[in-house]
């Protein structure tokens, strides 16, 4: 996925735990854990709202996106069809 969360990065800044947050948040640390773990589907404004609102950071400290990698040539070549 192209979507980085580093919730661990804003925790590291903050001092705060990871239970910490997620009681302040008013989540699982569970579901905190799949979050910054990066296996979150999908996030809730009303839960980064929360983290931004405990960590006192903005959106783009805790995601941020990067390209996925290129495809491989032989793959790109596989799906063209000729003549």
């Amino acid at each position: 996925m192209a979507i980085i969360v580093d919730v661990d990065v804003m925790l590291a800044r903050r001092k705060m735990a990871v239970g910490t947050l997620a009681e302040r948040v008013g989540i699982t640390p569970a579901n905190l854990a799949v979050l910054k773990n990066g296996r979150a589907k999908a996030v809730r404004f009303t839960t980064l709202d929360a983290i931004c609102r405990v960590l006192e950071c903005q959106p783009g400290d805790v995601l941020r996106w990067e390209p996925d990698a290129a495809p491989e040539a032989g793959a790109a070549e596989a799906g063209a069809t000729t003549a």
